[in-house]
């Protein structure tokens, strides 16, 4: 199993919206990836949250039955097609994949 964690801070305003706008609208398209390909075991976004400690806006925290599946999902026109929003929102990305 490959266990995909990515995590973004957003740009106080981007793309004609406010930083928590433009969060909820990223969680709303990366929720429609939740099974976009066969493989994909969790799938879970969830925005920071008012009185918890967070150092980032968005996390995505996902699970994949192996690498082909986390491969396919990144390839998937779906996916694709967040590339260019999620990129003129954010400030800042960090993300790691690990096998389990």
């Amino acid at each position: 199993m490959i266990k995909h964690i990515v995590m973004w801070k957003l740009k106080d305003e981007a793309e004609g919206a406010d930083r928590l706008t433009n969060a909820r609208e990223m969680k709303r398209r990366l929720d429609a990836c939740a099974d976009i390909v066969p493989g994909i075991l969790t799938f879970e976004v969830t925005l920071a949250q008012p009185g918890l400690e967070a150092t980032c806006d968005v996390v995505l925290y996902s699970e994949f039955e192996n690498k082909a599946a986390l491969e396919a999902y990144a390839m998937h026109p779906t996916h694709k097609a967040l590339v260019p929003f999620i990129g003129a929102v954010r400030e800042g990305r960090q993300c790691m994949d690990y096998e389990v």
